[in-house]
């Protein structure tokens, strides 16, 4: 992980303001989801992007009983009913 230098304390509410030029670089805006992880004693903040639940694949999305699909998994999907 590389340090930014920038240091911002935690408000009485539990917030931290991420600075705009990192939301500049992360292309972060207001209202954008943003995922929490837990690495040993680190907190890591990601730009949350839909993937596909069978393979991880952020591109070429269906929608499919309020699950996200790739289309190569739909079409392996369809494979499968066919044989």
């Amino acid at each position: 992980m590389k340090s930014t230098g920038i240091i911002r304390r935690v408000d009485e509410l539990g917030r931290v303001v991420i600075p705009i030029e990192i939301r500049n670089q992360f292309k972060i805006v207001e209202k954008d989801p943003i995922e929490i992880y837990v690495d040993g004693s680190s907190i890591v903040l990601k730009k949350f992007e839909p993937n596909c639940i069978f393979c991880g694949n952020n591109e070429n999305l269906l929608s499919f009983n309020d699950s996200l699909i790739c289309s190569d998994c739909a079409n392996k999907i369809a494979n499968l009913e066919q044989e």
